[in-house]
């Protein structure tokens, strides 16, 4: 636990402002529907004319007069964004930063196994990842209210448990490749985070790219296929948890046989 709450420590200004951004955003997505509501109806028709450039954003299949088709695209995009930064943050540099910063001598000579080290610090970015979603979805539900529309609860909680599913594998994916570095990787996190997010695009531009919604966790978050039909897309789901399973493997054996300097 002391190792778990010194990670939570260290990184609760940079939970704190990313919490405090995204959950500022989504709240001000929501509060500002009611004043372009009558305008939805022409902008909705009009992107669904708007050929690839709707289809990119899966704009062409949701109705933008609706507010649950307005959450789906804009808070969507952010939500899903500023989450795949901050996990991508969280996992790229858990592992590495200790011998960045030079403390990992002192780390593992403490009477803790790397094995423990590992868990603990895995727990501490899931920890984290929970406390940011817990007060986005609080956030929004409060701002829902305050506008006073009715959402519809199951595609609600199914986008806000998609996220949280992206969230968790870009987190697993990073903190495997934290093991194999030793001077932090904050652009390539970020980079990574970037690139699953228009590989999702590129594959909802034409069908022949469709089998990259295989390889980006974005390719479950589709705020259009969750809406219409209620459910996640287990496929893509699936290999995610694949994904998310093999990142947290290679992380604990590298980490476990590495040369820590």
């Amino acid at each position: 636990m002391t190792l778990i709450k010194h990670e939570l420590r260290q990184g609760k200004v940079t939970l704190m402002i990313w919490t405090a951004v995204i959950a500022f955003m989504l709240a001000l997505c929501v509060l500002i529907y009611p004043e372009m509501e009558t305008q939805m109806g022409d902008v909705s028709a009009m992107f669904a004319e708007m050929g690839s450039f709707s289809a990119a954003f899966g704009m062409d299949r949701l109705n933008f007069g609706e507010f649950m088709g307005f959450f789906g695209v804009e808070c969507g995009n952010v939500l899903g964004l500023g989450g795949a930064f901050f996990s991508a943050l969280l996992g790229i540099s858990i592992l590495s930063k200790e011998e960045k910063e030079q403390t990992a001598e002192f780390l593992l000579t403490h009477p803790v196994s790397r094995r423990k080290v590992v868990v603990r610090k895995y727990i501490s970015i899931i920890l984290q990842i929970l406390l940011l979603n817990i007060v986005v979805v609080a956030v929004t539900i409060l701002s829902v209210q305050v506008i006073g529309e009715s959402a519809d609860t199951r595609p609600l909680f199914l986008l806000f448990l998609a996220y949280l599913i992206l969230q968790v594998e870009i987190a697993s994916i990073c903190f495997g490749i934290s093991a194999f570095l030793s001077h932090g990787g904050a652009g390539v996190g970020l980079g990574m985070a970037a690139l699953l997010y228009f590989l999702n695009i590129i594959a909802n531009l034409t069908e022949d790219a469709e089998f990259l919604k295989y390889i980006t966790p974005f390719g479950y978050t589709e705020g259009a296929d969750i809406i219409a039909e209620e459910c996640l897309n287990m496929e893509y789901l699936s290999v995610g948890l694949v994904f998310t399973v093999i990142g947290i493997s290679a992380g604990f054996y590298r980490y476990c046989k590495k040369d820590i300097l």
